[in-house]
C-alpha cells in the first residue's frame, strides 16, 4: 500500500501559494491551466482554473458578481466573508490545504485564494466536454425511453435520480488513481442495499493503488470481483437509466466510473445477463415469449455445433427420419477443422465491421457473404452445411442480451466442439457436466452464480422462466439480502 501523502497547507502569503502552484500544475507550461489575477477589497485575490473542464460563462459571470462588490464595499474587515457571499453559486465549498486545490482545479473546478487567508473557496463550474445522451448502441428497445448514460458521471447520477426521486438514494463520490484520479461514484437505495455489500465494495475500492484507470469501468471492475481467467462476467454492464433504477429498487448496488457510459451492476448472477429491457417494455405474455426465444437462441449458440459434429463423427446416433443431417459430400478439409476456420472468420469480420468506417461497411457485408462465403464452398474449403450452423451458432450469440456473456459462450462452445471431436459421445456429456459444475462454483461477492437455479428458489427461478407481470411482482430477490423485502406496501 502506498504511504499517504502529506498534505500542504495554504500560506496565508499568496504569492507563495501562487509559486507551488505553478510549479505542480505547470502554469505557464501548460496552455490549459491558468489563474487570474485581481484587487478585490484591497487584497489580492487569484482565480485559478482549467480551461476546457469549466463553463466560461459561469466564471464570466462570478467575476462581474465580484467587481461590482469591490465597487459597492470599497474596504471591509471581513473580506473573506464579504466574497464567499457573492460567489453566486449553488456548490461553494472550502479548502484547507494545496493538495486540494489542485485536484479540484484539474478536476473542472475553479479555486478562490485571498491575501491573508489560510483558507481558500472552490467552486463547483465543471462543464465536461462530451455528447448528449441518446440511446445506447447495445440495449435498443422497440418501445421505451431513448436516453442512455454518457461519458459524463455527473450527467449520469441525475439520469438516476431523475427516475428515482427518493431522499433515501446515495450517492458517494470517490477518487481512484494517483495520477488519473478519476471519480468513482457508489449508487444504493440506503434502506433497501446490503451495508455488508456497501461495505466490501467500498474496501474493495480504498484497495485499489495504481496510477490511473484509463479504461475506466472495466479496470475497477478487475479490482472489485477478481475475475481471473474467468471467462463468464460477473458484474453487468448496463447503459440505460431505467435498468440502472430498476436494480437500485432491487436492492443492487451501481458503480459510475466518470469517462465511461457504461454503469456496474453488483451482485449478479448469470440469469441476470440473460434478461432485456424490452421484455418489461411489452404485455407479460409478449416479454415471456421474447425472453424463451432468447434462451433458444443461447442455448443454440453453445450446444448446436457440438451436436451437430457429434452427429457427423457418429452417424448410427442419428434416427431414421433425421438421417439427412451432415454433409452431403466428401471434402478434403476435416469437418473440425473447417468449423474452426469459419469461427475465427466470423470473429475476424466482427472486427472488420467494428474498425471499417460505417461508408463502406455494407460493401465489407456484401465481400464477405457473397464472393469469400460462396466461393470458399464451390471451390471445396467448406462444405455448406458447416457455414449453415455455424452461422447459426452466431445468431444465437448475437441474441444474447450481454456481450460479455456471448463471448464467454463462444470460448465454451469451442471446447466443447474440441471435446467431442477427441471423445466422442463422452466427450459431450462429460463437457455438459463440467460446464454446469463450473457454473455452480463460481460465486460474485459471496452470491452464488446459478442463483435461483442452484440454490433452488422455485419462486424466483419462475420469474427467471417467466415475464412476471409487475403488479404480481411484490418481493425483491432474496439474493442480493435487502433490509427490505417488499416492493409494494400492501
Amino acid at each position: 500500500m502506498h504511504p499517504k501523502k502529506e498534505q500542504t497547507p495554504i500560506n496565508k502569503k499568496i504569492a507563495e501559494n501562487e509559486e507551488l502552484l505553478k510549479e505542480k500544475m505547470g502554469i505557464g507550461k501548460s496552455f490549459d491551466v491558468g489563474v487570474r489575477k485581481m484587487n478585490i477589497l484591497n487584497k489580492e485575490v487569484h482565480i485559478y482554473y482549467c480551461t476546457g473542464l469549466c463553463d466560461s460563462e459561469f466564471i464570466i459571470m462570478l467575476l462581474k458578481e465580484l467587481l461590482l462588490m469591490d465597487n459597492e464595499y470599497r474596504t471591509s474587515s471581513k473580506t473573506k466573508d464579504v466574497i464567499k457571499n457573492h460567489l453566486a453559486h449553488q456548490q461553494v465549498s472550502t479548502a484547507k490545504n494545496l493538495d486540494e486545490i489542485i485536484d479540484r482545479v484539474l478536476s473542472g473546478l475553479i479555486a478562490v485564494l485571498i491575501d491573508g487567508q489560510d483558507e481558500g473557496f472552490i467552486v463547483d463550474v465543471r462543464s465536461y466536454p462530451g455528447r448528449t445522451p441518446s440511446e445506447p448502441d447495445v440495449e435498443k428497445v422497440v418501445r421505451g425511453a431513448r436516453d442512455g448514460y454518457t461519458e459524463n458521471i455527473v450527467e449520469n447520477t441525475a439520469l438516476t435520480r431523475r427516475r428515482l426521486r427518493d431522499e433515501r438514494l446515495r450517492n458517494e463520490i470517490v477518487q481512484i488513481g494517483d495520477r488519473s484520479k478519476t471519480d468513482v461514484c457508489i449508487s444504493y437505495l440506503e434502506d433497501v442495499a446490503d451495508p455488508g455489500l456497501i461495505k466490501t465494495i467500498k474496501q474493495e475500492l480504498d484497495k485499489i493503488r495504481i496510477d490511473g484507470i484509463p479504461m475506466a469501468d472495466k479496470t475497477v471492475e478487475e479490482f472489485i470481483v477478481k475475475q481471473g481467467w474467468n471467462p463468464y462476467p460477473l458484474v453487468r454492464y448496463t447503459e440505460r437509466p431505467d435498468v440502472a433504477a430498476t436494480h437500485l429498487l432491487e436492492g443492487h448496488v451501481l458503480v459510475f466510473v466518470d469517462t465511461s457510459p457504461s454503469v456496474i451492476i453488483t451482485p449478479t448472477t448469470f440469469f441476470h445477463h440473460v434478461q432485456h429491457a424490452e421484455e418489461y417494455r411489452q404485455t407479460p405474455m409478449i416479454g415471456a415469449f421474447l425472453r424463451w426465444v432468447r434462451f433458444g437462441g443461447m442455448i443454440t449458440s453453445v450446444f448446436l455445433l457440438p451436436l451437430w459434429l457429434l452427429f457427423v463423427l457418429n452417424t448410427e446416433l442419428l434416427p431414421e427420419h433425421i438421417d439427412f443431417i451432415g454433409p452431403n459430400k466428401e471434402s478434403n478439409i476435416p469437418i473440425y477443422l473447417q468449423i474452426l476456420f469459419a469461427e475465427l472468420g466470423i470473429d475476424v469480420l466482427r472486427m472488420a465491421a467494428i474498425h471499417t468506417p460505417s461508408a463502406l461497411s455494407t460493401a465489407m457485408g456484401l465481400i464477405a457473404a457473397v464472393l469469400i462465403g460462396q466461393i470458399a464452398i464451390d471451390v471445396g474449403l467448406f462444405v455448406s452445411e458447416v457455414i449453415l450452423y455455424v452461422a447459426l451458432a452466431a445468431i444465437g450469440s448475437f441474441s444474447t442480451p450481454s456481450y460479455e456473456l456471448s463471448v464467454a459462450n463462444k470460448i465454451v462452445r469451442l471446447i466443447m466442439i474440441t471435446l467431442v471431436l477427441i471423445f466422442g459421445v463422452p466427450g459431450f456429456m462429460v463437457g455438459f457436466t463440467l460446464v454446469i459444475v463450473f457454473l455452480c462454483s463460481i460465486k460474485n461477492l459471496n452470491t452464488p452464480y446459478l442463483w435461483p437455479f442452484i440454490p433452488f428458489n422455485p419462486q424466483a427461478l419462475m420469474q427467471v422462466l417467466i415475464r412476471v407481470s409487475v403488479p404480481l411482482s411484490k418481493v425483491r430477490p432474496s439474493i442480493v439480502r435487502p433490509q427490505n423485502h417488499k416492493k409494494q406496501s400492501n
